[in-house]
């Protein structure tokens, strides 16, 4: 709406806004528009503690901390030389995490979006770590002819 449109036609008068009822029979409209500043967001389906409210943090977090430490754990093999075992500790860690979003109602901080969306991000990437692992070179354990000619005509 222009700043003409809301002005009065030449002869007509300016119509006072209509009065306010004050007290309790004052509606109050809430705007339609979005806040300036965001308050708070909805948690994810499933994000609530994993364990009771008076048990101490680490507890109410396991699934995540479980997760976190079979990434961990993999990287320290990793680490230690050992490439092949360290990475399908970290591929196993996540499907870990993809198992315990679909079996438990509530994972803490495990839950970043949907269940069905968490699932499916960890079981695809622990899938594709654990099978990338067990293709690298040298000695794979596992050989897959359709990958190895994909890997032949993009990279050598």
């Amino acid at each position: 709406m222009t700043a003409e449109a809301s002005e009065p036609a030449a002869g007509e008068q300016r119509q006072p806004p209509p009065a306010r009822p004050s007290g309790p029979a004052r509606l109050i409209r809430k705007s339609r528009r979005f806040p300036l500043i965001t308050r708070d967001t909805a948690r994810p389906e499933g994000g609530g503690r994993a364990a009771p409210g008076a048990a101490p943090a680490p507890a109410r977090q396991w699934p995540l901390l479980a997760v976190m430490g079979g990434v961990g754990l993999g990287l320290l093999i990793v680490a230690l030389d050992a490439f092949r075992a360290g990475t399908v500790v970290i591929g196993l860690s996540l499907l870990a995490g993809a198992f315990i979003r679909w079996a438990l109602p509530e994972v803490g901080m495990l839950a970043v979006r949907s269940r069905f969306t968490d699932m499916l991000t960890y079981g695809l990437l622990g899938a594709a770590i654990v099978l990338l692992s067990l293709m690298a070179q040298p000695d794979p354990w596992v050989s897959i002819p359709f990958l190895d000619d994909v890997v032949h005509f993009t990279v050598r």
